[in-house]
């Protein structure tokens, strides 16, 4: 008899003298995620027993959890039973994909070629690095630039692709200058482990302890141990000035041209442009003399998208169309194909007088007028932005294959149990290889359980057939328009709001707490009640019709801080209030470039879709301001002074975003 059996049976006698009941199968998946997050195997060994013997629908995830629980003691042929009982299912990809994590770490190459041929999302850039590591291993050349991009695409600092750079290492394919090329990515993207790592790889451990300190404390490194040359030791000394970058672009600056003027021409080049970028996510009228400094010193520097990003909008914001498009152009080729890129393409290319050639590259994005740039490309042209034609009405089998499609059903059965983090792993999962009707059957099977999370972002994956009811849908239609006629907003603002905000999810909590459709904070929403004459309990939070009251009056509070401004009223309501008002300030600037302009990633993004939800309901609705421009609004720019009390500013509707 097996240990593993052993096991199990004394779980369900200890269980069984205990007098515990045995678990309910409404909740059994509920009870396995909890004994999973506790690590209580145990328990797990009882569910998934009773899972078997109910024959339960989720008892692949039963099995899931406890396989991933103990998944140091596994061995291969459980693991390959386990793929037999749920072949296709999402558990058995998800689980193929911990197991791969596994065999790499175990250096099981055999095993892992094995399982990895039947690996179907392949999404997991650590896996990617076992699999260049496996052909490393097992005799395969893999080619220096292929390893090298596999590394440089991983931001943490994970043992898989860790492993392959040492291999590297070790065969002579990454020298030196690739070791440091991975530290300062790694130091522009704020992630001090993955540096570590890549300087560790150097083998030399003063190095090592050098590094320690600079990210300990950069400026006492810079004024006690930094120095010019050796290249180890000027590669060190641009850390620690990019670091102070970080906090100080101004003092960084002003050190790297007084001080250290004797480093490397290029590493002097990589300083200035961590200047330029910290100088424009502080939106510094100087930001591009600072990337204007690194093209003097190195004009051949590679530079990473993310820098070229904040080049190109530090140019837009100053008038630049030439700067802006030099960044553009250097852009890797995926990100030259977004369309942000496109359309700021297209508008330097205005801004330098050729307007024929920038009208066909706005009419080319104005062919998709669902998209923000595309919208705002065709509102630039004047072109019109009607709503796409309604696709056929979905057949009796479309409507049938949605219902019996065992991973969809599975899904939301999952988010039924409350378990919503696995439910949408196994309906995204369920989708692939789907075409548009199906999608569309999928859908309106979510629509039609008031699962509007997975109802719009199913839709929105289709390519012909759009159905504009699925990825705009109006629930709790009449209490959202009472509401807003109630604080005098426009109802298609709010809808866009909501989309982005919680999909429409009642009971939508957000990492920092923010709840219920409109995602209103705890201390905002008591605020708003005491300025609205509203109680307010926190259980209230839920309610639906007390989340849309306070979330309205909240935001008609904002937008009247704002004259009405929309773009500033989505930026306050997802950032603050005080930040918004601090974007606002310096130069008077095109809407569109101050939008772009917005350091917070979040809040960049926020801005778009919002204002897009805005126009698109305001046609589904009926209503005006259909162009994204009049939502937008023509040009942003400091505040005329106010006279009320700037200390009962209203406070942040969603906790504040993540720059």
């Amino acid at each position: 008899m097996s240990g593993r059996v052993l096991a199990s049976m004394l779980a369900l006698w200890v269980a069984a003298a205990s007098g515990a009941p045995a678990p309910a199968a409404s909740d059994l998946a509920v009870q396995a995620r909890e004994a999973w997050v506790k690590r209580d195997r145990n328990r797990l060994a009882v569910f998934v027993d009773t899972a078997r013997t109910q024959s339960h629908p989720l008892a692949g995830w039963v099995e899931y959890f406890d396989l991933n629980a103990r998944l140091a003691d596994v061995r291969q042929p459980e693991m390959d039973a386990f793929y037999a009982r749920y072949p296709g299912s999402y558990v058995e990809d998800r689980l193929r994909n911990d197991w791969l994590l596994e065999l790499g770490r175990r250096r099981d190459w055999a095993n892992f070629r094995r399982d990895h041929l039947n690996f179907q999302m392949r999404d997991d850039r650590e896996v990617a690095c076992y699999v260049l590591l496996a052909d490393h291993m097992g005799g395969t050349k893999v080619s220096a630039d292929t390893a090298r991009a596999a590394w440089m695409a991983q931001k943490d600092g994970d043992e898989g692709c860790l492993q392959l750079a040492s291999a590297m290492v070790d065969s002579g394919q990454f020298k030196a200058d690739t070791l440091w090329s991975k530290a300062r990515l790694a130091s522009e993207q704020s992630r001090p482990r993955a540096a570590r790592q890549a300087v560790a790889l150097l083998a030399a451990k003063p190095l090592d302890q050098k590094l320690a300190e600079l990210q300990d404390n950069a400026g006492r490194y810079l004024t006690r141990k930094a120095r010019t040359a050796p290249r180890n030791e000027a590669e060190l000394t641009a850390l620690a000035l990019a670091r102070v970058a970080s906090n100080d672009p101004d003092q960084a600056g002003s050190v790297l041209a007084q001080k250290w003027s004797g480093l490397p021409k290029d590493l002097q080049a990589w300083v200035w442009a961590q200047v330029g970028q910290q100088s424009a996510l502080r939106l510094r009228d100087d930001a591009l003399s600072a990337f204007d400094r690194a093209r003097k010193l190195a004009p051949d520097l590679e530079l990473s998208d993310d820098i070229l990003a904040w080049e190109a909008r530090a140019a837009l914001r100053a008038k630049a169309p030439a700067a802006a498009l030099r960044a553009i152009e250097q852009m890797s080729a995926a990100e030259q194909r977004d369309p942000a890129w496109q359309y700021w393409r297209a508008r330097a290319t205005r801004m330098q007088g050729d307007a024929a050639a920038a009208r066909a590259q706005l009419a080319a994005l104005a062919t998709t007028p669902l998209n923000y740039f595309g919208r705002l490309a065709a509102d630039d042209l004047a072109l019109p932005t009607p709503l796409p034609p309604v696709p056929a009405p979905l057949t009796a089998e479309e409507r049938r294959a949605a219902r019996s499609h065992p991973g969809l059903q599975r899904a939301l059965r999952l988010i039924d149990l409350g378990l919503r983090s696995e439910g949408v792993r196994e309906w995204n999962f369920s989708l692939r290889g789907m075409g548009d009707r199906a999608l569309l059957a999928a859908a309106q099977e979510a629509c039609d359980r008031e699962v509007w999370d997975r109802c719009i972002n199913t839709s929105e994956r289709t390519r012909t057939e759009i159905d504009i009811t699925q990825r705009y849908p109006t629930p709790h239609r009449a209490e959202l328009m009472r509401e807003a006629q109630a604080a005098g907003l426009d109802p298609a603002y709010i809808y866009g709001l909501i989309r982005q905000e919680s999909r429409f999810v009642l009971d939508a909590r957000s990492h920092v707490g923010a709840a219920g459709l409109m995602q209103v904070m705890p201390a905002t929403a008591k605020w708003t009640a005491r300025k609205a004459g509203l109680d307010y309990r926190a259980e209230l939070m839920h309610d639906r019709d007390f989340n849309l009251r306070i979330g309205t009056h909240y935001l008609k509070l904002v937008l009247d801080r704002f004259d009405g401004a929309q773009a500033l009223g989505a930026a306050a309501y997802n950032a603050g209030p005080g930040r918004a008002a601090r974007w606002r300030e310096g130069p008077v600037l095109d809407a569109a470039i101050w939008a772009e302009n917005i350091p917070f990633n979040e809040t960049r993004d926020y801005i778009r879709k919002v204002l897009l939800g805005g126009a698109v309901y305001a046609q589904v609705l009926g209503l005006p301001a259909t162009k994204l421009r009049e939502r937008l609004g023509n040009s942003v720019g400091p505040a005329a002074r106010r006279t009320d009390d700037a200390g009962d500013a209203p406070p942040a509707a969603v906790g504040g975003a993540s720059p």
